[in-house]
């Protein structure tokens, strides 16, 4: 029985711009088949072990050729498979999503097409362009700048496109600026009528160049401003001095690479992207409760003996949400801790227990497990009972200084961090282009297990690659560890909470727009 084939419009870039029919036809594909401007980010959706085929075309050279591609998509159909094609922007927008439907539908095969956000609109709405206004333009076209090169005559009827509307929207057509701006001014259109291209709309690339239909062609050489970009002209370009917004943004311009366990980065994701960079999830660890039945005994062991403990140290949200997993599980009873005392390394840790309902001391000064004694230290007494439920990669130093304190210690590793991560041909692209700006690393692992799937993914030695990576830590031991692995020293959160490390990274990208 063949399968269906969904073609697909993934909008401009910026990767919650696609519609949730495309973003649920995604995580059902069997193949993915997917254009360049399609946002590396919307790939990551797939199930498991689905096929990526990049059929990407740059304007000098096409990955596979248009009529391959329809092929391919009836192939794959004829195979069983559910198939995504992806496409940026709007598929039938230039998007030559008609050829491909028609030998579906000659081969008998389903499809559907699922309209996108095209380019057209919203890429001048992120540089600040709304290309209809009461005052500027009523009426909008939008025009192909790249023409079929078997075609004998234009198709731009100049005399009639030229003034037919208030604003004319050319897509692809950066090459041919020169013979775009001297046609339109042929037939009619002011010569200093305004004009603007945005490049990599709605990204972290973005860029915009003004001009006006005499200068535009100059000023596109001499800014080397290349494809892919959107040109609008009229006078709603005159809008953006006033409408500018992305650009404002405390993180525009940059891609940050988040390496946060998937179950925990949405906090990072979403504040990156409310404040204007672009985040590209690449998880290195995961979070799992412990196989071994040592460890299991070992835990059903402490639980059943909660009523003994004077001090429960949580230092960190995992700690928190995997010790009341292991209590529902064993059907233990959180009255047991009536007596004990709570400690949190930090906020993101009291938080968690107060959700839970066990109220904390207060917090240390500094968020880390030297903090916790320095704001308890009086409070330890020689004899008392601690548990420390955190993972299986946590430093030694705070049971040994509560040892060397004189208390018996109870350490239950109540979870384990794993390295995860598959290969991702899109990051190494990123990161050979100089395309991910700053890495955000949130723990020791988080460090480790990054570099090592980068030397897994064929690098002998990633630190070159990473050399105009700016590394931005949560804290000095995840910082201290960034360096001992060879790594320049980066950014610092002031505390180790994931809001300072934002404003860590607010902090430098303002300091690089001011150079």
């Amino acid at each position: 029985m063949a399968g269906k084939v969904y073609l697909v419009g993934a909008g401009p870039g910026d990767a919650k711009l696609i519609t949730i029919k495309g973003m649920e036809c995604i995580k059902k594909a069997d193949v993915l088949v997917y254009d360049r401007l399609a946002s590396p980010r919307l790939l990551k959706w797939m199930p498991p072990g689905g096929e990526k085929i990049y059929v990407g075309k740059l304007p000098d050279r096409h990955t596979m050729k248009q009529e391959e591609i329809n092929q391919l998509l009836v192939d794959l159909a004829l195979q069983g498979k559910t198939v995504v094609r992806l496409k940026g922007g709007d598929p039938t927008i230039f998007g030559r999503v008609g050829e491909e439907a028609e030998l579906l539908r000659r081969n008998g095969i389903s499809y559907e097409i699922v309209p996108g956000i095209t380019s057209a609109i919203s890429v001048p709405a992120y540089a600040g362009i709304p290309v209809t206004h009461r005052d500027y333009a009523s009426s909008l076209s939008i025009i192909t700048g790249h023409e079929s090169p078997d075609k004998l005559d234009r198709s731009i009827h100049w005399d009639k496109v030229t003034n037919a509307t208030g604003t004319l929207v050319f897509l692809m057509g950066v090459a041919k600026i020169g013979y775009i701006s001297s046609n339109l001014i042929k037939h009619g259109r002011p010569p200093e009528t305004p004009v603007a291209l945005v490049r990599w709309g709605t990204r972290a690339e973005q860029e915009t160049l003004i001009g006006t239909l005499a200068d535009i062609e100059e000023k596109v050489k001499a800014a080397n401003f290349g494809s892919p970009a959107v040109i609008v002209v009229g006078d709603v370009v005159k809008q953006r001095e006033e409408l500018k917004w992305a650009e404002e943004l405390p993180l525009f311009g940059k891609r940050i690479l988040v390496t946060r366990a998937r179950s925990q980065a949405s906090e990072l994701v979403d504040r990156i992207e409310e404040l204007g960079g672009e985040p590209y999830e690449f998880p290195v660890i995961e979070t799992v409760m412990p196989e071994s039945a040592e460890k299991r005994e070992a835990i059903a062991s402490a639980l059943t003996k909660l009523p003994e403990y004077d001090w429960v140290f949580f230092t960190s949200v995992n700690g928190v949400e995997f010790f009341f997993r292991h209590l529902a599980e064993l059907k233990a009873d959180i009255r047991g801790l009536s007596r004990a005392r709570i400690a949190a390394v930090g906020p993101a840790t009291a938080e968690a227990l107060a959700q839970r309902g066990l109220m904390t001391e207060e917090l240390p000064a500094r968020f880390q497990a030297e903090g916790l004694i320095e704001a308890y230290g009086d409070r330890l007494l020689p004899g008392q009972k601690a548990l420390l439920p955190r993972g299986d990669l946590a430093r030694e130093w705070l049971p040994q200084k509560l040892t060397e304190l004189g208390l018996a210690v109870t350490e239950i590793d109540t979870y384990e961090t794993i390295v995860t991560g598959e290969d991702d041909v899109e990051l190494m692209k990123l990161l050979e282009e100089g395309r991910i700006h700053a890495v955000t690393f949130t723990s020791s692992s988080t460090v480790r297990n990054f570099l090592d799937i980068l030397k897994r993914m064929g690098l002998t030695d990633p630190l070159p690659l990473l050399e105009n990576v700016k590394m931005a830590c949560i804290g000095p031991i995840t910082q201290q560890t960034a360096v001992e692995a060879g790594l320049t020293p980066g950014l610092l959160a002031e505390e180790a909470t994931i809001d300072s490390l934002v404003n860590e990274l607010c902090r430098w990208n303002e300091q690089t727009k001011n150079r």
